[in-house]
């Protein structure tokens, strides 16, 4: 991202809660029209971080910028940033149409409905708007959260965890409309999650923050080959950390080489996930995680096989810690 295209920055921004300090000098800029993901373990300081971008929470220390100008002073209601939460917050007792318009209100009615109605259709809410949230699927429910969040036309959406209450099918189809919908818009998405599948998945960049401070920003693909240290490596999903002369380097289970030259090893664990099947090695080295993708004619390892385990040169990320 280039510098002249960021429409947020945070500043040595930094929050605390007592002696505790939630987001501890961040520096960051998100860039206008992008998908960014907050990406990190509970407790490391990213929710508070988006609060402290809508207006719930004030900054002790540091500047938020939006569009150049210090927004920190500003309530919620006067900056151009809606929210979109984890729970979806919706009204139970209004209509899917009024829990749409709830953030309309300063507009003349004949506008509001339009923009209602653009809204439901925008996420195939299509005749819905009669109905009560407890008459709506899941699913159903969070499209509504969205479109609600959508109509004031903010200049940033903020998504809470937005994938989390819906099961494993539904979540993957929901990610591929995220971000088509995303692009149809142009609209800057920030959101935060701690599944790092959901984050690789969506977002154009993304930054891993550890005990209130970022550890890394970067492109998807960046990030997980190249991870910064060995705690963004270990985050982002399986990986073997490997002594490297002086250092540690991290090696991804999918670039391990199983075949017939390398570091001999006997096969102590299987487990098998349709697609690709997943193997523990016991080495003179330590044990070495490997994933192999299953294909038509090839049989599996089975455990106690001898194997010898590779991987290429460039496949090794050297850490910094």
């Amino acid at each position: 991202m280039s510098e002249d295209r960021a429409i947020v920055r945070f500043e040595g921004v930094t929050k605390r809660f007592g002696d505790h300090a939630a987001v501890d000098g961040v520096d960051l800029a998100v860039g206008e029209g992008e998908f960014f993901a907050l990406l990190g373990p509970s407790g490391c300081g990213k929710t508070t971080l988006m609060r402290l971008l809508a207006g719930f929470e004030a900054p002790d220390a540091g500047r938020i910028l939006l569009d150049g100008q210090d927004i920190a002073a500003l309530p919620p209601h006067r900056r151009p940033v809606t929210m979109m939460f984890q729970s979806y917050a919706l009204f139970p007792h209004l209509s899917v149409a009024k829990n749409v318009a709830y953030g309309l209100r300063g507009l003349p009615k004949p506008e509001a409905d339009s923009r209602v109605a653009e809204m439901l259709a925008l996420v195939k809410l299509d005749g819905l708007g009669g109905r009560k949230p407890h008459q709506l699927s899941g699913g159903q429910q969070q499209r509504v959260a969205l479109a609600r969040a959508l109509a004031p036309r903010p200049r940033i959406l903020l998504l809470d965890e937005p994938l989390a209450a819906l099961d494993r099918k539904l979540r993957e189809e929901t990610q591929a409309e995220l971000v088509a919908l995303q692009r149809r818009l142009g609209l800057t998405f920030l959101v935060v999650t701690h599944d790092q599948d959901e984050a690789l998945a969506m977002a154009d960049r993304l930054a891993v923050m550890q005990a209130g401070r970022i550890a890394q920003v970067g492109a998807p693909r960046e990030v997980y080959e190249r991870p910064a240290t060995r705690a963004v490596a270990e985050f982002l999903g399986e990986v073997n950390v490997l002594p490297d002369g002086a250092g540690w380097v991290a090696v991804r289970p999918e670039t391990v080489v199983l075949g017939d030259t390398g570091i001999e090893g006997r096969v102590v664990e299987t487990a098998y996930f349709g697609d690709r099947t997943r193997y523990v090695i016991e080495t003179a080295q330590g044990r070495l995680r490997a994933s192999r993708a299953n294909l038509a004619g090839e049989p599996p390892l089975s455990v106690g096989s001898t194997v010898h385990v590779s991987w290429p040169a460039d496949a090794a990320a050297r850490l910094a810690e």
